[in-house]
């Protein structure tokens, strides 16, 4: 069996996602020890949801997450979880966030990525930086 498929409890899973959300008015705030932080606050999180993140960049204004995930998780479930534990975190541990209404949008775009364009989304994700 090839090795990208996932084995949990009676399933053999290859589901991956590609998520990304904005700041509020794609303010520029993911900056610094922000983004650092904000890094180390997504994989702590996408481990707690049993997410494997195999691909993530933080922009100023917007983060790129590429995840394998199980079927029992609903895109809109881990898109609420993360952002919502990041917010509260960030808020908490850098005061001057506290000035937005709300850190993230309400809005977020997930594509499910296919096995053969998987590589694909991986490199243009880690080349943003370039950009």
């Amino acid at each position: 069996m090839n090795q990208d498929y996932r084995k949990s409890g009676n399933r053999v899973h290859n589901l991956n996602l590609r998520i990304v959300f904005c700041p509020k008015y794609c303010r520029k705030c993911l900056t610094g020890e922000v983004a650092t932080r904000c890094d180390e606050l997504l994989r702590e999180k996408c481990a707690e949801l049993d997410c494997e993140g195999s691909a993530l960049e933080i922009m100023p204004d917007h983060v790129h997450l590429f995840v394998a995930v199980t079927p029992d998780l609903a895109p809109n479930h881990i898109v609420a979880q993360v952002k919502g534990y990041i917010s509260r975190v960030l808020r908490r541990e850098f005061p001057h966030l506290l000035k937005m209404l709300s850190l993230w949008t309400r809005s977020y775009y997930v594509g499910a990525v296919g096995h053969v364009s998987q590589t694909v989304v991986q490199a243009a994700i880690e080349n943003q930086k370039g950009k």
